[in-house]
């Protein structure tokens, strides 16, 4: 059994590659998803429509799980932290993946090709051909035997393998703080990319934002309201550097995006409300 969140928090559950259900969304409708699938409205029949193309044309969930992939946006979490290793910004990521759980590599294709069809992974099971196609391309999958998600036991890995700058993807406040405190008996420097945030609180949103080095927008009414970052890249659903290394990360991945880019300064964030997912929870 698989449990993943996606299109607003839609709770959809996976079992021998099908969809067995999905609860109901918090947002109506997505900008992301309208531009690169068509979808409309999101609604739990949306959300279970797109797991199952995911699970046929990306073979998540399954034996037939592809561990490369092209950039599926130009600004997303794992295109940078992807970016971030291959610059040498960071070491390491610190990640999930369908059929595997935590997962830590150094290498940038398996960071993209394992994230760039996630959402919310909430709980796996392990599925022995991706994990060994996760070791195959140097990702060391933390708990192989249960499929754990353990994004603090991941950072400890990270660094008794002698990682000293690495990313670790964080999908709530608590998690972000402990790392943040962590870090400074642990000898490392960790970016924390907070991802998969819409419904966050208001009181979690002010704790995020204060420990995290990048966030995304998601659907999240808090944190566009609170963030104050020093970079925002994309403007439906966008990223925040809000430190100076989060910026550096994001303003190297730029260099990457092959479409034409405008750099300008101004007050931020920049959220057109035209452009915003309806409504911001």
């Amino acid at each position: 059994m698989h449990t993943m969140e996606l299109l607003g928090k839609s709770r959809v559950k996976v079992e021998d590659e099908k969809v067995q259900e999905a609860s109901e969304p918090m947002i109506k409708w997505c900008p992301l998803f309208d531009k690169v699938r068509g979808i409309k409205e999101v609604t739990a029949q949306s959300a279970a429509e797109n797991m199952e193309f995911r699970i046929k044309n990306h073979g998540m969930f399954s034996a037939r799980r592809r561990l490369k992939m092209d950039t599926f946006v130009g600004f997303g979490a794992s295109e940078s932290m992807m970016t971030g290793i291959k610059t040498r910004i960071i070491d390491a990521a610190v990640t999930v993946c369908d059929g595997a759980g935590t997962v830590i590599t150094a290498n940038p294709d398996l960071v993209q090709g394992m994230g760039g069809y996630i959402s919310g992974l909430t709980e796996t099971d392990p599925i022995p051909e991706i994990l060994e196609g996760i070791r195959n391309m140097d990702g060391h999958v933390l708990s192989p035997q249960d499929g754990k998600i353990d994004q603090i036991a991941g950072a400890a890995y990270a660094r008794a393998a002698g990682y000293k700058k690495f990313a670790v993807t964080v999908a709530d406040r608590a998690t972000a703080e402990r790392l943040r405190e962590w870090e400074k008996s642990a000898g490392v420097r960790i970016m924390i990319v907070g991802v998969h945030l819409t419904g966050i609180s208001q009181e979690d949103a002010a704790g995020l934002l204060a420990v995290a080095d990048i966030v995304t927008g998601c659907a999240s009414k808090q944190i566009r309201e609170q963030v104050k970052p020093l970079v925002q890249v994309g403007t439906a659903v966008p990223l925040f550097g809000l430190t100076r290394w989060g910026k550096e990360l994001l303003v190297e991945r730029a260099k990457e995006v092959e479409q034409p880019l405008l750099i300008n300064t101004m007050p931020l964030p920049v959220l057109p409300e035209n452009k915003q997912p309806r409504p911001l929870v």
